[in-house]
């Protein structure tokens, strides 16, 4: 079936999660130790937030950063007071991160600081912890509330390790999740017995149709970034390789890693892009392609907001983000019925129509305006939840 991934695994194979970081790994265990942090009064219902976001270590292009900044934008427009904590034992906070994060994922008027030193005599009104790294750190601090902004389920990026155990540990430290989507926050109910409020991601006005550029008639674009694990990248391109054995002459675009996939059949990698770049190539293309094994990913969304109808993984998250005939074409995580829901797209300009539509619908349900004030409504049901139970331990 010539799917040539073979190379491109082996490349891969000492890829993110493999290592742990043990500097981290021991300021965890020792901030486990440590008691609570003091409970502060709740600020007044009407009154706006002060807001201190607790974020991981970054690189460019990092998604979960990108939803923090476009959040931090919603949020300050309707009033409220962010700022943001690099919050980083492994790498001791690098030179020139505070002004990156704002570089990279800005503009917002939110302070940047690198380390967390400052946050107890900061006191903000809710703390809000965005990774399973950080959520210790925010547990041991002053607050009126403290929020867990969940993006996704984290403890399944590792495979049996000390970063699963604590990711999944990070879930029991009496912190409110606001999470991304609806699948999330039921997870949170049912396997952890967390109240959880949740929030559908925005989408960027940059994203939208262009009517200057023209669409291909038979070209498939797909998000093959090697480094996250839980978008299924082997699967990907084994559905792709039985695509061109199936229909030799339809184009196939790459985009989300730089260099050489390692593929045996003909294809056109993009590589890595800014998200200006992207709504254009959004654009061109006929049929995108993303697998979301967690939770469901943004690209989707953006893709279908730019007129590109896409193929989704058949999985829980997708179906309560799009629902079973809603936006996206679904398949199962298996390469032949990849490439057949995407044969099937490709063939039937009919259903690419009412895909996009139902995409542009998307486009003006889902703002980050209004993923903004879900998220406030959260913080606020976190502070009323840490008043109540100040404790977990």
């Amino acid at each position: 079936m010539g799917l040539g991934i073979k190379t491109a695994i082996r490349r891969r194979i000492g890829g993110p999660y493999v290592n742990g970081d043990y500097h981290e790994a021991a300021t965890l265990a020792r901030l486990a130790l440590l008691p609570d942090g003091p409970l502060k009064p709740a600020p007044s219902d009407d009154a706006p937030l002060d807001i201190a976001f607790v974020v991981p270590f970054f690189q460019p292009g990092s998604g979960g950063h990108m939803t923090i900044a476009n959040l931090i934008r919603g949020l300050e427009a309707a009033g409220h007071r962010c700022s943001l904590w690099i919050d980083d034992p492994g790498r001791r906070c690098a030179k020139g991160a505070a002004a990156n994060l704002r570089s990279w994922f800005g503009p917002f008027s939110a302070p940047v600081a690198c380390g967390t030193d400052g946050l107890a005599a900061a006191a903000p009104d809710v703390l809000v912890a965005t990774g399973w790294q950080t959520a210790q750190t925010v547990r041991t601090l002053p607050a009126a509330g403290r929020a867990y902004l969940v993006q996704d389920h984290e403890p399944e990026f590792f495979g049996t390790s000390s970063q699963r155990a604590g990711a999944e540990a990070s879930y029991g430290l009496g912190l409110y999740p606001v999470t991304a989507g609806s699948w999330l926050a039921e997870l949170m109910d049912a396997r952890y017995g967390l109240p959880a409020s949740s929030f559908e991601l925005g989408i960027d006005s940059r994203y939208g149709p262009e009517p200057n550029i023209a669409r291909a008639e038979d070209t498939v674009l797909t998000y093959a970034r090697w480094s996250t694990p839980r978008r299924a990248v082997p699967i990907a391109l084994a559905a792709l390789g039985e695509l061109h054995r199936r229909r030799p002459g339809t184009q196939i675009w790459t985009y989300g890693q730089s260099g050489d996939l390692g593929l045996d059949f003909p294809h056109v990698n993009k590589g890595v892009l800014r998200d200006q770049q992207l709504p254009g190539l959004y654009a061109q293309a006929t049929v995108g392609l993303v697998l979301s094994m967690t939770n469901y990913s943004l690209v989707a969304q953006e893709m279908l907001a730019c007129g590109l109808p896409c193929v989704e993984l058949d999985s829980p998250s997708v179906v309560a983000a799009f629902g079973r005939d809603g936006a996206v074409d679904l398949a199962p995580l298996e390469p032949g019925a990849i490439a057949a829901a995407l044969i099937r797209l490709l063939d039937d300009p009919q259903l690419r129509r009412r895909r996009a539509e139902a995409g542009a619908l998307l486009r003006t349900e889902r703002t980050w305006a209004h993923a903004a004030e879900a998220v406030a409504a959260g913080l606020r049901a976190a502070i009323d939840h840490t008043q109540q139970a100040p404790s977990a331990r």
